[in-house]
């Protein structure tokens, strides 16, 4: 099975390509509304702004039919950007509006901490999630960020982490999934979720 990666201009995606590939999966980029229609897996990457992200997806014909495909709760793993995406809105781009699938927003880190968030940190598993098997609780990985997610729903909360103050870093409900972290520059326990997502909808 082919895994969609979307392409909007900006975004790890060789990385992501790589490894993804590395699992034993095939992956391609993406940017045709059509070829997002009728996916079978997404993997959403993302880095930059959440404004020029959701412009450039806008731009692209491709809000729509991801929406679409959220909707029926299709094969969907969001990277960094690519998570703070499926929510309503973020402190970066006051009226900016994204893809809306969860309720709540992205909020920046409280003034006084170190920006963008940078480095290592543990992530602590809050539900069983497929995604993380094979994975120990409290394993480190690997974050580049400013802003962090903020479900109105707790019951989309599959796993934080601590930046002086513990913030969500990854969400689940159904075939959608999306991390905080930067699976594809997290070595060994990185991989591993790219190969669950791999196993679990592209096999």
């Amino acid at each position: 099975m082919m895994i969609e990666v979307i392409d909007y201009g900006a975004g790890n995606l060789r990385s992501v390509l790589k490894g993804i590939e590395t699992v034993g999966g095939e992956a391609r980029l993406c940017s045709d509304p059509s070829a997002v229609a009728q996916a079978e897996a997404i993997v959403f990457p993302g880095q930059g702004s959440f404004a020029t992200a959701a412009r450039r997806l806008r731009d692209l014909g491709l809000m729509d039919p991801l929406r679409d495909y959220l909707a029926a709760d299709r094969p969907f793993l969001g990277i960094c950007l690519g998570l703070q995406l499926l929510f309503d809105s973020s402190e970066e781009a006051p009226g900016a509006e994204g893809l809306g699938l969860i309720a709540g927003t992205n909020r920046r880190f409280a003034p006084g901490k170190k920006i963008p968030h940078m480095g290592w940190n543990s992530l602590a598993i809050r539900k069983p999630n497929p995604l993380f098997d094979g994975i120990e609780n409290g394993s480190y990985f690997y974050f580049v960020h400013s802003y962090y997610p903020v479900p109105e729903d707790p019951g989309w909360v599959a796993g934080t982490s601590d930046y002086e103050e513990t913030f969500c870093c990854a969400v689940r409900q159904g075939n959608i999934a999306a991390v905080q972290f930067h699976p594809e520059k997290s070595q060994r326990f990185g991989l591993q979720v790219l190969r669950n997502f791999v196993r679990l909808h592209a096999p």
